[in-house]
């Protein structure tokens, strides 16, 4: 498509530098017939693009030596042309022309992805991961890549673009969510995102292919760097849901939403998640028995991590469920809580403990008190009794003294049950020692008595 004289390769090599491709990809178009508006129209601009477009389907390793820099700029340059061409049309693109763009993109984008480094889900976890995570070399091609399509999905009329976005393409973005470069990630969500708003005719589809992803990643590999950004799409779609909510969508929260919870790696979404299930529990507050029950379910044992962030999940959760609800999750919830303040890890304890300063976490306890308060003072007192942190039994005090207020009687009362179980148990250790006393006691007469008599025997030689 390009004309021989305006080649890098046929270029003086002392000419091959950035400022000179800029000047030489601008040959074609400065003074040329096709620049001209009178002589080209809508022609012309299709005429440019497909020129630009050109040197954009061969594809750059960045790691391969025999890639020459100079070809990986002049890529770069057209991309970037074709960038500038798309944001300056304003006439439609005909049907060759998307194919074209089309055939560039998939050929850009559409790779297979190098092995995960083992790192990746410790790495995503930290606080600046954008700055540790691996980067794709790729990334100065594939971010204009992903630019033109995204122009092309937002401008273009769907229909037009049907043949081309269709649902093997969707199922070849959905596996670029693979990828550990969070730069890449964020520009599928974009894309995939707008894809879903504008392509009607495909959104189930989409939601059953995200789906899957999900489920693999929870029953299967439990490896995934993109379910975070895949769970910000859904905290969308799932705000757009009318109520009442659909029998799939509910579906949708039991059986993919509240697994989520069980995977290791669950911290490094689990601000997605959180609210994807607030959305789900915001519409209807019914649910909120639902989640609270799948969240108990998939409560991890040595993760400690995860225990902080479960419990501020549950935190959150109180405030927005039906207060219908309360009698039935107060005991249920009330245990694990009081099973974390006890919790080795000064971390858990003290998270559980400021879960008591959230006036619907008290309220929700107060509504079942009787039931509620034995389990939780038995939890406090053997926090001030055994705890080796001094700042959890500080906190253990100011929650003590709260719930005296809420009840002085019946915390007085659970105050004399723990005595009374404490002595009654004393007492049983002590009627426990002595049999066992008595037992060895019998055992050693016995033994005495069954002792074989020794006997001397004198050789007759």
């Amino acid at each position: 498509m390009g004309i021989q004289r305006d080649s890098p390769r046929n270029s003086p090599k002392e000419k091959t530098t950035l400022k000179y491709l800029f000047d030489l990809d601008s040959k074609p178009f400065i003074g040329s017939p096709l620049s001209n508006p009178s002589h080209g129209g809508i022609e012309s601009e299709h005429a440019q693009i497909l020129s630009a477009i050109s040197g954009c389907s061969l594809v750059f390793t960045f790691t391969d030596p025999q890639e020459l820099p100079w070809q990986q700029d002049h890529k770069r340059l057209k991309l970037i042309q074709v960038v500038s061409l798309l944001k300056s049309s304003r006439k439609s693109l005909h049907g060759h022309l998307l194919s074209r763009l089309m055939s560039m993109i998939s050929v850009n984008l559409f790779r297979p992805l190098p092995p995960p480094s083992n790192t990746t889900s410790v790495i995503s976890a930290l606080p600046d991961d954008d700055e540790l995570s691996t980067f794709t070399p790729l990334w100065p091609h594939l971010q204009l890549v992903y630019d033109i399509l995204f122009r092309l999905v937002i401008n273009v009329d769907p229909k037009k673009l049907k043949d081309h976005i269709d649902c093997r393409f969707i199922h070849n973005l959905l596996f670029l969510f693979q990828s550990e470069d969070p730069r890449e990630r964020e520009g599928l969500k974009n894309v995939f995102h707008r894809i879903y708003s504008r392509f009607t005719f495909h959104r189930s589809f989409m939601r059953k292919a995200m789906n899957e992803v999900f489920l693999r990643h929870v029953f299967e590999t439990e490896r995934h760097c993109g379910i975070g950004e895949l769970l910000e799409i859904w905290g969308s779609i799932i705000n757009g849901f009318g109520v009442p909510l659909k029998e799939e969508h509910k579906l949708f929260l039991m059986r993919v939403l509240l697994p989520l919870h069980k995977v290791k790696d669950m911290p490094v979404y689990h601000r997605q998640l959180a609210y994807c299930v607030m959305q789900f529990v915001q519409k209807e507050p019914a649910l909120g028995g639902i989640v609270a029950k799948g969240i108990l379910r998939y409560w991890p044992i040595t993760n400690c991590h995860k225990e902080v962030l479960l419990i501020g999940e549950l935190e959150e959760l109180v405030e927005n469920i039906d207060p219908d609800q309360y009698r039935m999750l107060a005991v249920p919830l009330c245990s694990r809580i009081t099973r974390c303040l006890n919790s080795c890890n000064s971390q858990v304890a003290e998270r559980a403990l400021c879960v008591w300063n959230n006036e619907q976490f008290k309220k929700m306890a107060s509504v079942a008190m009787e039931e509620v308060f034995p389990v939780v003072v038995e939890g406090m007192e053997r926090n001030l009794k055994v705890h080796w942190s001094k700042s959890v039994k500080q906190l253990t005090e100011n929650v003590k003294t709260v719930l005296e207020e809420m009840d002085p009687t019946l915390y007085e009362k659970c105050l004399q049950e723990i005595d009374h179980r404490e002595s009654e148990a004393r007492r049983e250790q002590i009627k426990r020692q002595q049999r066992w006393t008595k037992i060895e006691m019998a055992a050693a007469k016995q033994s005495n008595f069954l002792q074989p008599t020794k006997s001397i025997y004198v050789s007759s030689n």
